[in-house]
């Protein structure tokens, strides 16, 4: 990559990450301040801080900080320890207590919280609906035969090249037929090996037709042709509507987009402990920064596009229920709502500590294995 590509690419990623962050942030930001709740600072990047700057305009502090991972909008009396708590609940009256963030309901933190994912979710629905006013090619939600191999059963079956697989049906053992769709490749292959030896349908598009063909997978095959000898991928497909429909395709585009990515998280753990290697699955601010650079080399619809698919995902891991998310903050919410009382303030700053330390050591990991992966071509 050459120096002018180098800038190109990170400007454009730094671009990218500062908007992300700030939809996600201003969202935090406006839900407070429209319940009423004070915002003491609101902070581009993750401390130590560069500079910090309190404006007229502004009833809160504007800092830039050194970790461009991220950023933060500091509520009043989000992270007080349960003594502060009682002392301001003393040293203010009624009327203006309600600044600070513990005071409020459990709806109205919850509104607060997940204000920032919901902002994350609405940039991808808003960037999604321009692009498919454009046309934009999307993996369709089932299987594509790219190639099927010769004397295999999917052969014998009948199968070919071009094929849409969009789910599998077979029997019970109590005699009941039973589908399961095959939105993705490895649900493909998932359900292929729990039915080694037996007869399947594979549900398949062909010329537009709806057609079933009988294939029973092979208990032993070679390496390379898994059980029933077909080489699959996505099935790509181009989506274009005019201005006026393609917010609700946006909607269900990403609706999709976040049941898939949720389908690939929580597959992860389970990969990890069977000695499976999930670090292509895993990218980090270096392998972003990677992939930036290519859809930059695309044109701007790559970009945003890019864009979109990020934001998405932003939202999706932040309402997670892990300390120092949103979506850990919310559990203690969830907690509250179920014990009668709220957990101890200086116990949850605690846990959101650890979880933050968690996290920064998380992606230090992810970043070397991108470097690593970059330098292994």
């Amino acid at each position: 990559m050459d120096i002018l590509s180098f800038l190109q690419t990170g400007i454009v990623f730094f671009l990218v990450l500062s908007v992300l962050v700030l939809i996600h942030e201003l969202g935090h930001y406006l839900i407070a301040r429209l319940i009423g709740v004070t915002v003491e600072e609101f902070g581009f990047g993750l401390p130590p801080r560069i500079i910090g700057k309190k404006f007229k305009w502004a009833e809160n502090e504007w800092s830039l900080n050194w970790l461009p991972i991220g950023g933060f909008v500091r509520l009043a009396g989000e992270d007080e320890l349960g003594d502060s708590i009682e002392e301001s609940k003393k040293r203010y009256k009624e009327k203006n207590i309600k600044q600070f963030f513990w005071a409020r309901s459990k709806l109205e933190r919850v509104a607060i919280l997940a204000a920032g994912v919901m902002m994350n979710f609405l940039l991808a629905v808003g960037i999604t609906s321009y692009l498919i006013t454009q046309g934009i090619k999307e993996p369709a939600p089932r299987v594509a035969v790219e190639e099927v191999l010769p004397g295999t059963p999917a052969q014998l079956a009948g199968l070919q090249t071009g094929d849409k697989i969009n789910a599998i049906e077979y029997k019970t053992d109590d005699g009941k037929t039973r589908s399961l769709p095959t939105r993705l490749p490895e649900e493909l292959v998932k359900g292929t090996r729990q039915h080694l030896g037996k007869e399947i349908k594979l549900i398949v598009i062909r010329d537009g037709k709806e057609i079933r063909i009988p294939v029973t997978p092979r208990k032993e095959y070679p390496q390379n042709e898994g059980p029933m000898g077909i080489r699959i991928g996505f099935d790509i497909r181009t989506i274009q509507y005019p201005w006026y429909q393609a917010p609700f395709y946006a909607v269900k585009l990403n609706i999709e987009r976040a049941r898939d990515m949720l389908i690939g998280i929580a597959s992860l753990p389970g990969k990890a402990l069977t000695g499976q290697n999930i670090s292509n699955e895993i990218a980090g601010p270096v392998g972003i920064a990677q992939i930036t650079g290519e859809a930059t080399k695309i044109g701007l619809n790559a970009v945003l596009h890019l864009t979109s698919i990020l934001s998405l995902s932003l939202a999706l891991l932040n309402i997670l229920p892990f300390p120092a998310l949103d979506g850990g903050r919310l559990l203690f919410i969830v907690i509250e709502a179920v014990i009668g009382r709220p957990v101890h303030p200086s116990w949850e700053r605690n846990v959101h500590q650890i979880g933050m330390l968690i996290l920064l050591c998380f992606i230090a990991l992810v970043t070397i294995n991108d470097i690593s992966r970059i330098a292994r071509g």
